[in-house]
């Protein structure tokens, strides 16, 4: 047996694709590259090393986590996997090579997905058309909201991780051209879940439900208004002229020490808002310090930004359409937050 140096999964020795994240096991299976590859952006493989259960114990060793499971128990209880003595074998559509289903992510020999980490419920009028069993009874819940923000689409995370993108990811949006194809990584750790953007092209954006504190380069949507939080700094002292002659200039806040930047969808700054200390700035359609009026998905008055000694927070005014921050690194979401992935609003059932 090998173990695979991103997830810790235990392989046969010939496998040349990990069965469970589909990372190539060996050099020959590198060059080739395999169906799927979800990598977390600036992250690095690290050996993982598993638990291993003696027969002794008369337990069943879970494939995935190592732990212990009682003979008779289709599953595992500490990470959800199903074991494998109550799995059926399969063969992959691709190679033919055999796999076990309900335990196998992925083709040993040729990397091709096999098996689906998510189950889909999708409303209808005559009720929830379930499209594949879940495994676990508190797997977390994500809900892809519609134009009212009904949910329309419910899906279950069952082994508590799962990848949304635009290719060949876990909950796929194919259609979608603001999605990359691998664009950002869910996974359940400790009772938390956690999320992490894969590199994507155009961010994955969280709804804040409580004023966030900004930091040099947050990003900020407002409507649709992509705002860039920058930090420039106290000025320093300015040399006196050589003649003493007092220059003029406009009457404005002494300091400014951070500034708002639009920006332009190649990136570009269009217009840009200095915030001082003391100093709150209101945004909005109608209303507000900095207006808006061409943006329709902007409320009259939607955002403000509010000065607390050198720090600033950003606030949601009762807006229609909410306030979401870019996330940076991993972080941690709750039950109810909304995330905005490429063109979509999903929504946090439960974790």
């Amino acid at each position: 047996m090998t173990s695979c140096a991103f997830c810790g999964r235990e392989n046969d020795a010939e496998s040349r694709f990990c069965i469970d994240c589909g990372k190539p096991m060996n050099p020959s299976a590198a060059r080739v590259g395999p169906a799927y590859a979800p990598t977390p952006s600036g992250s690095h493989a690290q050996p993982v090393s598993i638990p291993q259960t003696r027969a002794s114990d008369g337990l069943t060793p879970c494939l995935r986590c190592g732990k212990g499971v009682t003979p008779g128990l289709p599953f595992c209880g500490h990470c959800g996997t199903r074991v494998s003595t109550q799995a059926e074998p399969g063969s992959c559509g691709q190679c033919g090579a055999t796999y076990t289903k309900g335990v196998d992510m992925f083709c040993a020999r040729c990397g091709t997905r096999v098996g689906e980490r998510v189950s889909v419920d999708v409303a209808s009028a005559g009720g929830t058309k379930v499209l594949a069993a879940g495994r676990l009874a508190a797997a977390p819940k994500l809900s892809l909201l519609g134009d009212s923000a009904e949910a329309v689409q419910t899906y279950t995370l069952e082994r508590g991780e799962a990848v949304i993108g635009r290719g060949d990811a876990d909950i796929r949006f194919e259609h979608d051209h603001f999605m990359s194809p691998l664009h950002v990584r869910l996974d359940l750790r400790e009772g938390q879940l956690c999320l992490r953007d894969l590199g994507s092209r155009n961010g994955t954006w969280v709804f804040i439900d409580h004023p966030a504190k900004l930091t040099d380069c947050d990003l900020i949507l407002v409507g649709s208004q992509l705002l860039r939080f920058r930090r420039l700094g106290y000025p320093g002292p300015h040399p006196p002229e050589a003649d003493s002659t007092r220059r003029m200039g406009s009457a404005v806040p002494t300091v400014d020490i951070a500034v708002l930047e639009q920006l332009r969808a190649d990136g570009s700054v269009r217009d840009s808002y200095h915030l001082s200390p003391g100093r709150s700035v209101s945004i909005g359609r109608e209303q507000g310090d900095w207006i808006f009026p061409y943006d329709a998905t902007m409320s009259g008055r939607h955002a403000e930004i509010r000065s607390e000694d050198s720090e600033f927070f950003v606030h949601d005014a009762s807006s229609r359409n909410g306030v979401a921050m870019a996330a940076r690194g991993e972080r941690s979401i709750k039950q109810g937050q909304r995330l905005l992935v490429g063109d979509q609003i999903l929504r946090v059932e439960s974790v």
